[in-house]
């Protein structure tokens, strides 16, 4: 059985500000940080 990942706030932080700052699309961004792509539109 998988176990579901925890992040830490201050990587949250990181992804999130890089998905508004829009240099990069999401695609990139989810594969760049290894995150689903719907948890980077949350």
């Amino acid at each position: 059985m998988l176990k579901r990942k925890n992040h830490s706030p201050a990587f949250k932080a990181k992804v999130a500000l890089a998905a508004i700052s829009g240099d990069k699309t999401i695609a990139e961004l989810s594969s760049e940080f290894g995150v689903h792509q719907t948890q980077i539109h949350r």
